[in-house]
Formats: structure tokens, sequence, C-alpha cells
């Protein structure tokens, strides 16, 4: 039973990833027209330079930012409308 159920948390996920990205896809797109520039409006937050770690050696890069749009959260909740009903 709790192997069924992590798989569940799983679908959840990646159907709520796939609408935060194609909610941002289409906030980019369709930004440029006046009548459905209200999709586009949202924030940003994380860390807008890279944190940079240099050991010499291996050098890395930190860096996440994180936008959210109203497209973006309107295929968040229609991705959980789609959860409810598999």
């Amino acid at each position: 039973m709790r192997g069924r159920s992590s798989q569940n948390i799983w679908v959840l996920v990646l159907l709520m990833l796939a609408g935060v990205v194609l909610g941002g896809f289409i906030a980019n797109m369709l930004g440029g027209i006046s009548a459905l520039s209200w999709l586009a409006y949202g924030s940003s937050f994380g860390l807008s330079s890279p944190l940079v770690l240099d050991l010499g050696v291996l050098t890395l890069q930190f860096g996440l930012t994180i936008r959210f749009t109203i497209a973006g959260i309107i295929g968040i909740i229609l991705a959980f409308f789609i959860y409810r009903k598999m």
C-alpha cells in the first residue's frame, strides 16, 4: 500500500511541475498581447546572482530563481484538478 501512495505523490508532483512550466510558457507567449498581459503578472524571488564556490580545482555555481505568474498558478490549479480526476 505504501508503494502505491508514494507513486501517487510523484504523479502529483510531476503534474504540478508540468502545470508550472506550461503556465510560464503561456505567460511568456501571451504577455505581449495587451488583453492577456495580466497572465504574465507575477513576482520573482531567489538568488539574483549565482553563489560561487571556488575550490581551486573545481568551481561550483549555485543559483535558483523562481518566478510565479498568474498563468503558472492557473496551471498548478488545473494540474491538481487533472490529478483528482485520475
